[in-house]
């Protein structure tokens, strides 16, 4: 039978193009936003009416909207609610979320076997978007915690992200308590049997300790492929029996997939506990463990203070940018690299500009930096992000925003604004847009004389293509306007962009 609902416009906005998936809570439904020219969202329809209803309900729905807004814009593990509304025709309410290609958690789970990395990674980021709900939000000056209600593996997405690769993000935040709001149904059971704490299937107030047992089933079903604990019937009543008085199965009897450290084990184990008391108290305690568990062995790195010697002087003739190698090949591109030399135009300060480097007859492009030593040492192992910001008028710029993330040492934020009005800094942004990466030197103001490392930072493909869309632009351009201004106009974007990279660079790390 065809779905009524398809090509349905709600809020004189949203038309439903087609069902994305299905669950107690509703139908997800990808729609295109005619006011903003079709863009697609993800439209989810809710399993309730709020028709003759006690105008309360409509209030708590509408708070619960934007409580999953807010949590969206805090934390990058949290799907972005944009909009909400009811049906006029049935009152039915819906939401708008962002509208995400990815994989389902259940169907990672079911279909690929997970490493132990892969693991930690997902594990850990859904734990940071629990981390930032159970913290809660601001209400009227107070701060109230959010229980999610239904953490399973079909309300993880998983994303692939330009710069942090795969990113999982939590589904329905505050939903399940929404359909419980009505005073008639107190004590009413919303959730799913098989990942519901003990205390959740009683219909108790819940807490944070809630979220965490549910957790703990998903990571058990997460290393071995089976849930922790399976109830003679597939009943309300057979699930309240098994979750509070059968044992989870153990790692040993459930054939993990690949060997799981005795604190991991410890971990999943604990988060199973009957009494909420027993079980981690917060999720940072969580966050920690796989925190732990990523860092390598031995991360310790010698860090080197001294410049690498050149094995064969150079002419002295030659431009400072272009390194002699005794033969062609002989030497690592990060060799050469940290063989290259500080231009004798430039002074011994921290300050950031870009310059091509020849290697072996090859232009590349490169950021050059100067640093105190010891902040040179801190940069050796990072993550890094990398952004940029274009404006045509009043004048053709672009800022180049590379950020060096260190959770211990903070963020160093390395920026620069390239006239583009420059054939030279034109020809920059090509190149970079062509070979999808660049080169930053890392030079110590102690030793200033050859750099002291050289990262490698990549562009996504589609920076690489606005590059070059860029570099079209500006080479056609006409517009000589106030150059001042359009960098005080960048400036504005980088700062508002700025909170959510770091956002991006602290749930990666």
């Amino acid at each position: 039978m065809r779905d009524p609902n398809l090509n349905r416009i709600l809020a004189n906005r949203y038309q439903l193009q087609q069902v994305l998936g299905a669950g107690a809570m509703g139908q997800v439904y990808l729609a295109h936003d005619k006011l903003l020219g079709g863009v697609p969202v993800a439209v989810k329809l809710l399993s309730i009416s709020i028709h003759n209803k006690k105008l309360r309900v409509q209030e708590r729905f509408e708070q619960e909207a934007k409580t999953c807004a807010i949590l969206g814009q805090k934390s990058i593990h949290i799907v972005r609610v944009m909009d909400y509304g009811v049906v006029e025709e049935n009152g039915t309410p819906f939401y708008v979320m962002e509208y995400l290609k990815g994989k389902n958690l259940s169907d990672v789970i079911r279909n690929y076997a997970l490493s132990l990395p892969r693991f930690l990674s997902i594990g850990r980021q859904i734990s940071l978007g629990l981390e930032c709900a159970h913290q809660g939000i601001p209400v009227d000056g107070k701060t109230y915690p959010i229980i999610h209600r239904d953490i399973k593996p079909s309300n993880v997405l998983l994303i692939q992200d330009n710069s942090l690769g795969e990113l999982a993000k939590l589904l329905d935040f505050g939903i399940a308590k929404l359909l419980q709001a009505d005073s008639s149904q107190t004590r009413y059971y919303m959730g799913t049997f098989a990942y519901s704490s003990p205390e959740q299937m009683e219909g108790s107030e819940l807490t944070n300790r809630s979220d965490i047992y549910s957790l703990g089933v998903m990571l058990f079903e997460m290393l071995t492929g089976n849930i922790p604990i399976q109830a003679n019937t597939d009943s309300f009543g057979g699930w309240f029996k098994a979750h509070h008085y059968q044992p989870p199965r153990s790692f040993e009897t459930s054939e993990p997939k690949f060997p799981i450290p005795p604190q991991l084990k410890d971990l999943v184990m604990s988060c199973l506990a009957k009494a909420p008391s027993d079980r981690p108290q917060n999720v940072s305690e969580i966050i920690k463990v796989f925190t732990l568990l990523e860092q390598p062995r031995d991360r310790s790195l010698p860090l080197t203070t001294q410049p690498i010697t050149p094995q064969t002087p150079s002419s002295g003739n030659e431009p400072a940018n272009t390194i002699v190698a005794p033969q062609k090949g002989q030497l690592t591109t990060d060799a050469i690299c940290r063989l290259t030399r500080w231009p004798q135009n430039k002074p011994i300060a921290d300050i950031v500009f870009p310059q091509s480097i020849q290697i072996n007859d090859e232009e590349s492009p490169a950021l050059w930096v100067m640093l105190s030593q010891i902040e040179v040492n801190k940069r050796l192992v990072n993550r890094t992000y990398n952004h940029f910001l274009f404006i045509t008028s009043p004048s053709p710029m672009m800022l180049w925003i590379t950020a060096l993330h260190h959770r211990a040492y903070g963020t160093k934020w390395l920026t620069y604004y390239l006239d583009l009005k420059n054939s030279q800094n034109r020809d920059l942004i090509q190149s970079i847009g062509i070979k999808g990466y660049y080169r930053v030197l890392l030079f110590a103001r102690e030793t200033p004389q050859y750099a002291s490392s050289c990262l490698l930072i990549h562009v996504a493909s589609s920076q690489g293509i606005l590059l070059q869309q860029w570099y079209l632009l500006s080479q056609s351009s006409n517009i000589h306007g106030d150059v001042q201004l359009s960098k005080s106009l960048l400036k504005q974007e980088y700062e508002k962009i700025k909170p959510q990279i770091l956002m991006k660079l602290e749930a990666s790390v």
